[in-house]
């Protein structure tokens, strides 16, 4: 009796898992944090904003898609980067860019659950109370007990998770857009169009996740239809989420109070047609949008660390796997310790500015590499070349924007990318670049 996940086919994800693993994965803090930001860069062009931001993701999707199907690996983007380029340093470096941009993120979904989960209970709001270091910690802690158990659980619980928050968030998308405001929404584009632009960089992290998909294709059932249908589903019902809900946001609240209550914007949108309880209903879809967000975040993370293992880039302990069901239980262990560590000590918005920057640079080099392997995954040439070109300017505005507003934060960045470099080449057992 076979009982890997290759074989046993009783405990691949269907369709539906697959989507709600790409929806948990790009609908989790993101929307809920960076909405306000969004809205003060674009003003009333937010919805468009967050629209552009889902142009690029097709598009790179789409090249994932590609790719996936032709390198069937759980290593997903690393794998890609080493076809087109070669086993070099190359590769290494995306690979542990990547790995530390997943454990980013993962820290700032803890702690929007915390955060949320301490004002639901009456805890308070207070970065540092208590109440929000402990329900940070346990909800990373649920997470990790439920992907050691098994593939289908973590599937499961994703779909159960997934359709509560897209019910909640359309709920809230459909009544309140019977209560927008004309006034509130028109001109639309007050804050020039330059402001879209820079906008749609600094909420791209709101997009990281459906890349995870690929991660998980041998664990699927039939991948040739579910990756493709899978990783454009899921962008396109998060473009849908995210345009609403924006809109919703800027045609019931003015920009005074967006700027008074940043990362609560979108629940005090919800109080003009919802009352008092608008706040918990978000307050209760902001919970539940963090927490698949881990889930998904930490079921590839933790197969691409197992197949870092594989390729020499990461220490031979992060590639054991159990006997019974190839559940890479190191990875997922050390990972997520890491995370425990960012979400308890780790100054956040350096982690939120890094996870953006970091995946717009991932997923250009993505692109690149979709097209320079177009003949073998048989792509048409212009669909990675428009992801490239798109992904590269939305990374040099948010340069600009970070430079112009943050600049400790930018020089940050830097100093930390020059590590991961210096890091890997020190750490790599292959030493060249191919």
């Amino acid at each position: 009796m076979n009982n890997t996940p290759e074989k046993n086919t009783s405990a691949k994800l269907n369709l539906k898992q697959v989507i709600a693993m790409g929806v948990g994965g790009m609908v989790g803090g993101g929307i809920f944090s960076v909405l306000g930001l969004a809205i003060a860069q674009a003003g009333h062009a937010a919805p468009i904003a967050f629209a552009l931001g889902g142009v690029i993701a097709l598009l790179t999707g789409w090249s994932y898609s590609r790719l996936g199907l032709t390198f069937r690996s759980d290593g997903g983007s690393f794998t890609y980067l080493e076809q087109a380029f070669g086993q070099g340093n190359i590769a290494g470096i995306g690979g542990w860019l990547l790995l530390v941009g997943y454990i980013g993120t993962m820290g700032l979904y803890a702690y929007t659950f915390g955060v949320y989960g301490a004002a639901l209970l009456g805890g308070g709001v207070d970065v540092h109370s208590a109440m929000q270091h402990l329900l940070s910690s346990l909800v990373l802690l649920v997470f990790l007990g439920i992907n050691l158990y098994g593939v289908k659980e973590a599937g499961n619980a994703e779909l159960v998770i997934v359709t509560i928050k897209v019910l909640i968030l359309l709920l809230f998308a459909a009544i309140g857009l019977f209560f927008i405001k004309s006034d509130y929404v028109s001109p639309v584009f007050n804050n020039g169009h330059l402001g879209v632009l820079m906008a749609a960089a600094l909420i791209f992290v709101a997009y990281e996740g459906f890349e995870l998909i690929s991660n998980s294709v041998n664990e699927m059932e039939n991948p040739e239809r579910n990756l493709p249908r899978g990783i454009l589903w899921s962008i396109g019902i998060t473009i849908v989420i995210y345009v609403l809900v924006s809109l919703v946001a800027v045609g019931n609240l003015l920009p005074e109070e967006i700027d008074r209550y940043q990362e609560y914007a979108l629940a005090v949108a919800a109080k003009p047609f919802l009352g008092e309880a608008g706040f918990m209903l978000i307050g209760l879809a902001a919970l539940f949008s963090t927490a698949s967000a881990i889930n998904a975040t930490l079921f590839g993370t933790a197969r691409l660390g197992a197949e870092m293992a594989r390729e020499k880039q990461l220490p031979r302990v992060f590639g054991f796997r159990r006997c019974e069901n190839g559940i890479p239980w190191v990875s997922l262990v050390v990972i997520t310790a890491i995370t425990l560590l960012f979400v308890n000590s780790a100054n956040l918005t350096i982690i939120s500015s890094f996870a953006s920057s970091t995946f717009l640079m991932i997923f250009a080099a993505i692109n690149l590499s979709a097209w320079r392997l177009r003949k073998q995954i048989v792509i048409r040439p212009w669909v990675p070349l428009a992801g490239l070109f798109m992904t590269v300017v939305s990374w040099i505005a948010l340069g600009i924007y970070l430079g112009n507003n943050e600049a400790a934060t930018l020089v940050s960045l830097g100093l930390f990318y020059v590590g991961i470099i210096v890091f890997e080449l020190l750490f790599s057992q292959r030493r060249r670049i191919h």
